[in-house]
Formats: structure tokens, C-alpha cells, sequence
């Protein structure tokens, strides 16, 4: 019955392979548009902040120094020491003790004990708040117009700003010529003409 039959065929075009579309784009964006690669935020200085970036290196590439803070909600009893900086805008119950600089911050509270009354013993201080007690510095004090301070200081330099409130004795540089001495009191001269005694001019 199928003797003789021939199946007639036509050639086709040649299969392309499926081309990969990419991502949809965003809601509202023209057609054809590829949606751009997140990037990591803009920091304040400029520049990529490679901050978040918690995987890698950039942690550690993008670690800054920044002085050290005490709240306004921590209170400290003890002597409380630090390298750099530190801010306190808290209550502390003793002594400060370091070589950098502090400040005291205006809801601070900072008050010595009873038994050496030093509450502050750095560098260098800058005072917003209260503080009672002996301030000792070896470079600068600064009162602000809010400070309120309630002892002596002993510093190189001080700046008082008007408003300020400062009751106590103070003690700032030291003296470059030096203390005059009580003169000693002069010898008394003795007279070229003495007279002679009057039993040297009687006669044998």
C-alpha cells in the first residue's frame, strides 16, 4: 500500500540558543533598562563606607579612633582611668585620673571623695558640668559658660568664660624670676681717726 511513497520534507532555520534576559527591571522603569548594582553608602568624609562591610577587611580598613563616652545614665564610684579622651556626661563618684584630655560634659555630676578631695587629675580639662572638688591639671582648664566648679586648681593655663561659677583658690604657671631674699643688714664702719684710749697719752 506505502510502495513507492515518498515523504517530501523542508529544511528548517537553525535552533539559536536561548539568550538570558537578565533581571526584570524596577517597577517604572523604561524598557530595556538594567537595574544598577547596590552600592555601599556614602560616609559623611566621602568616599564609600566600607563599614558594613562585615566580612572582610574592611572592618578593620575603616576602623577610626574616637574618644571614649560615659552617658549621661552611668554612674561611676571609684577612680576612673582612661589613655585618650574621654567624654563623661554622667555622675562619677571619685576620682578621674589620666594623661589625655577630659570632658566634662553638661549633665555631669563628678564629686571627690572625702579622703584626698581630687576629683580631677589629667592633662588637660574642659568643664561643662559640676564638678566639687581639686582640679590638677598639667596643661590647660577651661570653665565654660555652664561649668560650676567647687574647689582649687592647679594648672598651667586656665580660660574662665563669663557665667562660669568658681569658688575656690587657684594656682596657674609658675613663676619665671625668682623670690626676692631679705638683704643682710650692713657692718658697721669703723671711724679712720679713733682716739686713743686716754691712759695711752699720760707720761711715765
Amino acid at each position: 500500500m506505502f510502495k513507492g511513497y515518498q515523504k517530501s520534507t523542508t529544511p528548517q532555520a537553525p535552533v539559536t540558543p536561548a539568550v538570558d534576559p537578565g533581571p526584570a527591571p524596577e517597577w517604572g522603569a523604561p524598557v530595556g533598562t538594567v537595574p544598577q548594582e547596590p552600592s555601599a553608602p556614602e560616609s559623611y568624609f566621602g568616599g564609600a563606607d566600607n563599614g558594613f562591610d562585615l566580612g572582610g577587611s574592611g572592618l578593620e580598613a575603616s576602623a577610626v579612633a574616637t574618644r571614649n563616652v560615659l552617658n549621661s545614665d552611668v554612674k561611676v564610684v571609684g577612680i576612673l582611668r582612661f589613655t585618650d579622651d574621654l567624654l563623661v556626661d554622667g555622675c562619677v563618684q571619685g576620682e578621674i585620673e589620666s594623661e589625655g584630655v577630659l570632658t566634662v560634659g553638661v549633665n555631669a555630676v563628678i564629686e571627690a571623695n572625702d579622703k584626698d578631695k581630687v576629683a580631677v587629675n589629667t592633662r588637660s580639662a574642659i568643664i561643662h558640668g559640676r564638678v566639687t572638688g581639686d582640679v590638677v591639671v598639667t596643661d590647660r582648664v577651661e570653665l565654660t559658660s555652664t561649668a560650676e566648679l567647687l574647689g582649687n586648681v592647679t594648672a598651667s593655663k586656665i580660660s574662665i568664660q563669663e557665667g562660669a561659677i568658681f569658688n575656690g583658690y587657684c594656682k596657674v604657671g609658675t613663676p619665671t624670676g625668682a623670690t626676692l631674699s631679705a638683704a643682710p643688714a650692713p657692718a658697721p664702719k669703723k671711724s679712720k681717726g679713733a682716739a686713743k684710749p686716754a691712759s695711752d697719752n699720760l707720761l711715765d
